[in-house]
């Protein structure tokens, strides 16, 4: 199912999207796989795997982390790339990547590769949007949403440019600040989000430091979707049970 279609099946089901991220590699490369079906198994509507990298800027300690532990185990893109291919799941996957480990794969290939391992779309953290257009029209041409972050500071004029390029969902960060795991939602929040869905009809997913229940069902009504991180790696690195995690989040996503 493509995330397009996921979303549109959870709106008319007064649903939010559960997107629950995992770090590919942590804490084996086998145990992230099996995780994929943990989590499309309890609740989540669709999965983002972080593709580790050396120097993730805006991850907290706690992606940073598991994505060391990986990087420590060698594990690369097209490792990757390979075993999610045997993944038999109707859940969307969506690939975490910075720039260099996509660079060190190769443009070229890169989304015809994506697409036959079963992937439905990209988010690119540290992607200028200036420099996207060739990453666009390659991910146009092979199926996959390419889809923007944009923060409380991005600017109006810039705002309009990113939610008019992202595709599948606009990826709506909360703060200002890296990834992690936090007791309370900005105060804000809320406004954001109605900024963005003022100016398109996709789908808007809220992420950092969405963590709890009490925390989705705050954006319930707000927000077309949340992103759950550092949470359920924290879960996976305790040995927690994840699938009740992530059952707690997903019913908070249905919840009046």
């Amino acid at each position: 199912m493509t995330i397009r279609k996921t979303f549109a099946r959870l709106r008319s089901a007064h649903e939010m999207a559960l997107i629950a991220y995992e770090t590919a590699g942590f804490p084996s490369l086998t145990d992230s796989i099996s995780n994929i079906r943990l989590l499309a198994d309890n609740g989540a509507d669709i999965i983002e795997l972080g593709i580790p990298f050396s120097d993730p800027i805006a991850d907290g300690p706690t992606i940073q982390a598991s994505s060391h532990v990986a990087l420590e185990k060698g594990i690369s893109l097209e490792q990757i790339l390979e075993i999610v291919s045997h993944v038999e799941t109707e859940t969307p996957l969506v690939a975490m990547s910075y720039l260099n480990p996509l660079l060190s794969y190769g443009q070229n290939h890169l989304f015809e590769d994506m697409k036959s391992s079963g992937f439905s779309g990209l988010i690119i953290p540290d992607l200028p949007l200036e420099e996207s257009g060739d990453w666009q029209r390659k991910a146009r041409e092979n199926g996959i949403d390419l889809i923007f972050l944009v923060t409380p500071t991005t600017s109006a004029e810039r705002l309009t440019a990113l939610v008019k390029a992202s595709e599948g969902f606009i990826y709506c960060v909360s703060l200002t600040g890296i990834t992690g795991a936090r007791t309370a939602l900005p105060p804000h929040l809320s406004e954001f989000i109605k900024k963005v869905k003022s100016l398109t009809d996709k789908p808007a997913a809220v992420g950092f430091g969405i963590s709890t229940p009490d925390h989705v069902r705050q954006l319930k009504g707000i927000a077309d979707g949340v992103i759950v991180g550092s949470r359920i790696v924290r879960a996976m690195k305790n040995r927690e049970d994840v699938g009740a995690l992530v059952r707690g989040l997903k019913e908070a996503c249905i919840e009046s």
